[in-house]
């Protein structure tokens, strides 16, 4: 008989590694069928995009406010005066080749990054993915949040142009409203008074490409191994119990399909970067403490912060002839303090309300918690909200709706809003429940059929016939020819 190719190779590895246990394990992992699974892995991707897209920027860029003159093909600003950081970014994005390709994408990267993040925390949180005993996992992920919208800001502010240096300005004017320690750390961080020192763009670059980055990814492969050792959740259905998963193989099916996902997410991401302008430096110029811009925006992940600072009312802590909680507090430090504080909490407060401390391998549909799924969307729209109000100047100047009218709006809707969510998604889980309905899944209406006047008459669903069309039928699981499902038992 002659040898199946590399069968040698891989007995000699297994001979000296052991590896072979491992390896049929893994290729034999159990994933369970369905398309909000996936939301996870575009989140991955998309970093894998941003590690591969980074490197390639990181050849280019200088990290130094010395200034220089700028003597590129940009004639607009040919011969200003310009920091290093910012003239590297204007020369990758207008000289070296692919470069403004790869800065695109990079950005965009980014942005679909926290929102894959985002969704998916959302998708495990309605789903109640996060109980006994994947806590754990969930804090991993709001980290994973936490860090992803800081590495964002970071690297959003290296290029040293007036929009990023905009944003640095607010983020020193936070810092420096943290009480009692506040001055301090700002000075710290920056290096003195803003807009800081030479090292300080020394220390965002150390940030942005080796510690947070580093950082991420041990926390991802954390991730990771956390729903491997628990294995996934599923949704109940036929054959599906807390003992089991029923789903896919890793190898091949589960593979090749996270193989052509993960082909799809780059291939978007490069077209984007290559096809839809952001962030187009060259337009705001070189930044200047004395400058500013109307309209200014960061990107959408900034939004509820700038949000919180705008809507915020005028209310600041003095004693003792001392203002100890200056106002850019409330808003840039102690509502993001508050969300992420309350995100964390979630297990812990699921079993406080629900006093459920069991393991669950089942996952929830959000009607079979009401209550739950309510204050979920009243903490979501509550958010949102705030998110909204970050946009209150680009309302002004594309649709003229006052500026102060928009922000008494969200001050009053904050409050009004969420509970109006909390009512109506209350009402909706609970009827969902009692009428076990599925209105965005399956065939729903009516028959009709032709009658020899030229109209249409109903047909009832018990006169049917055995000669009737069935491409008129709704569709059943019956019909289908797969091959069953594979179950893997949970050790």
């Amino acid at each position: 008989m002659t040898p199946e190719p590399g069968r040698d190779t891989v007995r000699w590895i297994d001979e000296r590694a052991g590896a072979s246990p491992a390896l049929k394990g893994a290729l034999r992992y159990v994933f369970p069928e369905h398309w909000s699974f996936m939301l996870g892995e575009i989140a991955l991707y998309a970093f894998l995009v941003l590690i591969g897209t980074g490197t390639f920027l990181a050849l280019f860029f200088q990290s130094s406010t010395a200034e220089t003159t700028y003597h590129g093909s940009y004639a607009p600003l040919f011969g200003e005066r310009m920091s290093l950081a910012y003239d590297s970014t204007l020369r990758l994005s207008q000289d070296v080749p692919a470069g403004l390709l790869m800065r695109q994408t990079h950005h965009w990267a980014a942005l679909v990054f926290v929102a894959a993040i985002v969704v998916h925390l959302l998708r495990v949180f309605f789903t109640a993915a996060f109980r006994k005993p994947r806590d754990i996992t969930w804090a991993i992920g709001v980290t994973l949040l936490m860090l992803a919208v800081l590495e964002g800001f970071l690297g959003y502010s290296m290029p040293d142009d007036l929009l990023s240096g905009m944003g640095l300005a607010i983020a020193y004017g936070v810092a420096m409203s943290i009480p009692v320690v506040g001055a301090n750390f700002a000075f710290l961080a920056w290096g003195g008074e803003f807009p800081g020192g030479h090292e300080f763009t020394t220390r965002l670059l150390t940030l942005h490409v080796f510690l947070l980055p580093a950082l991420i990814g041990l926390l991802i492969a954390l991730h990771l191994a956390g729903v491997i050792r628990n294995h996934h959740t599923q949704f109940a259905g036929p054959g599906r119990t807390e003992r089991n998963v029923v789903g896919t193989p890793a190898w091949p099916a589960y593979a090749l399909r996270s193989l052509g996902l993960l082909a799809a997410t780059a291939a978007v991401l490069f077209l984007l970067g290559g096809l839809v302008q952001i962030n187009p430096i060259w337009q705001w110029g070189p930044y200047e403490p004395y400058l500013a811009t109307n309209g200014a925006q960061p990107d959408w992940y900034l939004g509820w912060l700038i949000g919180g600072l705008r809507i915020m009312p005028p209310l600041e802590i003095h004693f003792a002839g001392l203002t100890w909680i200056p106002n850019p507090f409330w808003g840039g430090a102690a509502f993001p303090l508050v969300v992420f504080g309350l995100l964390y909490a979630i297990p812990w407060l699921d079993r406080r309300l629900t006093r459920d401390r069991s393991r669950h391998e089942l996952l929830d549909r959000p009607r079979d918690n009401p209550q739950r799924t309510a204050l979920g969307m009243a903490f979501f729209s509550w958010v949102a909200l705030v998110f909204f109000a970050g946009s209150a100047d680009r309302i002004l100047i594309r649709f003229g709706i006052p500026y102060e009218l928009q922000i008494w709006f969200a001050r009053a809707a904050v409050f009004v809003v969420p509970v109006i969510a909390y009512l109506v998604t209350l009402r909706v889980c609970r009827e969902l429940q009692r009428s076990e309905a599925h209105p965005l899944r399956g065939w729903s209406g009516r028959r009709v059929r032709r009658t020899p006047a030229g109209g249409f008459a109903v047909v009832d669903a018990s006169a049917t016939t055995a000669g009737d069309d069935v491409s008129q039928q709704p569709w059943t699981s019956s019909d289908s020819a797969r091959e069953p499902p594979t179950r893997a038992r949970r050790s």
